[in-house]
C-alpha cells in the first residue's frame, strides 16, 4: 500500500523545487556575471550557458491584475519563470537570448520601468505606512512614489558613483531596514500618546498595557481605573497603542520624517555600517512630500559631485568627514544629531567576520 505524504502549509516551500531548469543544471557552476545594459544582468556558467535577468521596478503593494500581467509576460518570454527581489523589483529570468529584446520591448510598451542594476538607485524598500500600520508616523508608499518619481533618471541609467540603496520606515520601530541604507527616511512621532480613559476602562488589560512600555513610562492610575504616562520617559514607539486603542499616538501636526545616511550591509571595500541621522525633522506634506524629495535629491547630487568611483555614500562621508558633509550639503547641524546614547552604534560589531 502506497503511503501518501501530506503536504503541510508550514513555512516556505523548498526554493529548489521552483528553480528554472538552467539554474538547476548549472547550480554552483556560475563563472561570472556582467551588466550588458541598465536593468539587465547576464549570468554565465562554466558550461557556457547564459541566463539573463531583466529587472523591472514594482510597487511593494500590488494588485492581482499586476500579478497576472507579469505572469503572462513570464509565460510568453521566460517559460513562466520570474522572481521578486528583496527590494521589490521583479526579475524576469530569460534562458533564451532570442527572447530578451522582445521581452524588453513588451515591457516598455506596457510602461514598465527597466533598471536598478549596477551604479544606480534600486527600488526603495519600505514598510506599510498609513495604508495598513496603526503606529505609522508617515505614509510609506506615498513618500516612496514621490521620491522615486523625482529620481527616476538614476534608476534607468548607471551614472551614479556606486550603487544606491534606500529604505523607508514609517516609525522608529524600523521595519524598513533604514538602519543599514545609504539613505533612509524614517517617520517620527514627537508627542506622547493621548489617553482616552473611557476606552481603557472598557476594554483594556491594564497590566499588559503597562508591561508593553519598553521605558517604563506607563504606570497604573487606580483613581481613574486607567493609566498615566510619564512624558519624559516616553520614546513614542507606539507599543502601547498596539495594546489599546485608548493610547492614540498619531498627531497630524507634530508627526513627520527624519533623514539618515551612510548605512550599508555589504562587506566590500569597507565593513558594514549603520546609518546616522542628518535631518531630524521634515513635515508630513502629503501627497508629494516636496521637502523630503528636495532633501534626498540634494544629498544625492552632492555625493555625485564629490565621490570617487565605486564609493558608497557612507564611504564618501567617512573619507571627507562629517563636518565637510554638512558644509557641502548645506544641511544645518543640530544638537539633536549628537549621539550621546551610552550603548551607541559605535559599540556594535558590524563586520561580517566572527571573532572570539
Amino acid at each position: 500500500m502506497a503511503v501518501v505524504k501530506a503536504k503541510l502549509d508550514q513555512g516556505p516551500p523548498n526554493y529548489k523545487e521552483m528553480l528554472p531548469p538552467i539554474i538547476t543544471e548549472n547550480y554552483g557552476k556560475w563563472a561570472y556575471h556582467e551588466i550588458p545594459s541598465p536593468g539587465v544582468l547576464k549570468h554565465v556558467s562554466e558550461s557556457g550557458a547564459a541566463l539573463f535577468s531583466v529587472r523591472v521596478a514594482s510597487p511593494r503593494l500590488v494588485s492581482i491584475d499586476f500579478i497576472r500581467d507579469i505572469c503572462v509576460l513570464a509565460d510568453d518570454y521566460c517559460d513562466g519563470f520570474l522572481r521578486f527581489t528583496t527590494r521589490n523589483n521583479v526579475e524576469f529570468l530569460v534562458s533564451d537570448e532570442a527572447k530578451l529584446n522582445p521581452l524588453m520591448d513588451a515591457l516598455k510598451a506596457k510602461g514598465y520601468c527597466i533598471g536598478g542594476t549596477g551604479p544606480s538607485i534600486s527600488n526603495i524598500v519600505h514598510t506599510q505606512g498609513w495604508i495598513h500600520c496603526h503606529t505609522a508616523a508617515t505614509d510609506a508608499s506615498g513618500v516612496v512614489k514621490a521620491v522615486m518619481d523625482d529620481l527616476y533618471e538614476y534608476f534607468d541609467t548607471m551614472k551614479l558613483p556606486a550603487k544606491l540603496k534606500m529604505g523607508l520606515a514609517c516609525c522608529l520601530n524600523m521595519c524598513g531596514a533604514a538602519h543599514c541604507s545609504d539613505i533612509a527616511i524614517v517617520g517620527v512621532h514627537r508627542t506622547p500618546p493621548v489617553i482616552n480613559h473611557d476606552v481603557i476602562r472598557k476594554g483594556t488589560e491594564i497590566p499588559s498595557l503597562v508591561a508593553s512600555c519598553p521605558t517604563g513610562a506607563i504606570r497604573p492610575d487606580p483613581k481613574n481605573k486607567s493609566v498615566k504616562v510619564n512624558d519624559d520617559k516616553c520614546m513614542y514607539c507606539g507599543n502601547c497603542y498596539t495594546m489599546s486603542p485608548g493610547m492614540k499616538l498619531n498627531d497630524a501636526r507634530n508627526d513627520g520624517l527624519a533623514i539618515l545616511v551612510g548605512g550599508k550591509t555589504s562587506n566590500a571595500r569597507s565593513a558594514p555600517s549603520f546609518s546616522r541621522m542628518v535631518i531630524p525633522f521634515l513635515p508630513n506634506t502629503s501627497p508629494r512630500w516636496p521637502e523630503v524629495v528636495a532633501a534626498v535629491r540634494n544629498i544625492i547630487e552632492v555625493w555625485i559631485a564629490n565621490a570617487q568611483k565605486g564609493e558608497r555614500i557612507g564611504e564618501w562621508v567617512e573619507r571627507v568627514g562629517w563636518e565637510r558633509f554638512f558644509s557641502l550639503t548645506g544641511i544645518p547641524f543640530s544638537d539633536m544629531l549628537i549621539d550621546d546614547y551610552i550603548f551607541s552604534r559605535e559599540t556594535f560589531r558590524t563586520g561580517a567576520a566572527f571573532k572570539y
